[in-house]
């Protein structure tokens, strides 16, 4: 729950949505693929904490110094615009829920601060109880909106092919890479899959053997992977053909959003789903804001020796913690009224930094601590190799449009 809390977001509401609006279902299949793609990468994390029962950051410090330093640097790239991109969807969401006397980045503010006394009070235990609430009510209303939608669609809002838009302009093929750059979610969400899943076991007791953790896994990743090909279905049912474009402003997508469940369902489901995808929206903005200091703070400690048992929080978390919610709502305020080029630029720089992580995921799976039956060979092996050269080829694909075209 805590995986599909975090990938269940911008990723899906956003940039799921917007590709079946402007391209049908005919980018369907890329959506389904980069999932596919990229699961070696991040069944890594849960893999090797299960096995060796430290942290996929332990396993990153036993491969030399420099896979920390490559952490730091990599995370400290993404964390801010992350942060902020799932933050102004959600006070957009706000905006339309609660009231729309508070600005965009008024909003964040409030969400940010919330969210830094909810991790503050509560702490893990809270934290997961409330991303399992919020996210069962998002679930259930999407699966039966698009149930209820098949029997009435019109069949010539839905399109398939081709399989690639004719028209590959940089605008394109930006968007392109922006949606598999954050599809499911970040790679960096491998290393809190293995941080969450052992202070689970230390809070409530529950071992964390290999079984269970792929088995939890698996139907979180399953899960969100049918979940972003369900509002890519939306998107395509409701508004492809119908010209619409994405709102400027996060209150402006978020009653576009609204407005696509409440044609299928009715105008008597508008404050459940609104409800619903605040809800998520906001598990998502707790998840990734307590996951970048997380994980940032278990890496310092790892720089300064080997993991021994129970991990925990240091200073390190709590100041990560309000610089990064400060950082992101100053960009937030730099990008008020700028929905789509936020959104685009957090989702595009996960992207390109998603196959050195997988690089040395894969690396760090093969090191001689994890038991041999746990570690990636034959054709698992082969898996992991072809999903890093896809994500090889969408960060070129993205450098290629960006400063080629």
């Amino acid at each position: 729950m805590l995986w599909a809390g975090t990938a269940i977001g911008v990723s899906h509401l956003v940039q799921s949505t917007r590709a079946g609006a402007g391209f049908s279902l005919t980018l369907l299949w890329l959506v389904l693929l980069a999932n596919a793609m990229k699961y070696p990468a991040f069944e890594a994390g849960p893999r090797y904490a299960a096995a060796t029962k430290t942290s996929l950051l332990e396993g990153y410090r036993r491969r030399g110094r420099w896979a920390l330093v490559l952490f730091f640097v990599l995370t400290i790239a993404t964390m801010f615009t992350v942060i902020a991109g799932v933050t102004i969807v959600t006070a957009g969401m706000a905006s339309v829920l609660i009231t729309d006397a508070l600005s965009t980045a008024a909003w964040s503010g409030v969400l940010l601060v919330f969210t830094l006394a909810l991790l503050r009070v509560g702490q893990f235990r809270l934290l997961e109880g409330f991303m399992k609430a919020m996210m069962l009510l998002l679930t259930v209303s999407t699966v039966l909106c698009v149930a209820l939608l098949l029997p009435q669609l019109d069949a010539s809002k839905i399109q398939f092919f081709p399989l690639i838009p004719a028209d590959l302009n940089p605008k394109t093929l930006l968007f392109i890479c922006a949606l598999i750059g954050w599809m499911p979610s970040a790679i960096d969400t491998a290393v809190w899959q293995s941080l969450w899943g052992l202070e689970k076991e230390r809070v409530e007791g529950i071992a964390f053997t290999p079984a269970r953790a792929s088995l939890d896994f698996n139907i979180g990743y399953i899960g969100t992977a049918l979940l972003a090909g369900m509002f890519v279905f939306l998107g395509a049912g409701v508004l492809f053909g119908a010209g619409h474009e994405l709102p400027a402003s996060s209150g402006g997508f978020a009653t576009m959003l609204v407005d696509v469940y409440a044609s299928v369902l009715g105008s008597w489901a508008r404050p459940l789903i609104l409800v619903a995808a605040f809800s998520t929206m906001l598990s998502t903005t707790v998840a990734v804001t307590d996951g970048f200091p997380r994980a940032l703070d278990a890496a310092w400690q790892r720089w300064q020796g080997p993991e021994q048992g129970h991990i925990g929080t240091t200073r390190v978390y709590w100041g990560a913690l309000v610089v990064s919610a400060l950082v992101a709502w100053l960009i937030i305020v730099q990008f008020t009224g700028q929905l789509g080029p936020l959104v685009d630029l957090a989702t595009t720089l996960t992207g390109v930094t998603a196959p050195v992580l997988a690089v040395l995921n894969l690396v760090t799976l093969r090191g001689a601590e994890v038991p041999e039956e746990a570690r990636p060979t034959g054709a698992y092996l082969a898996y992991h190799l072809v999903g890093i050269a896809f994500l090889l080829g969408m960060a070129g694909l993205f450098l290629y449009a960006r400063f080629v075209l």
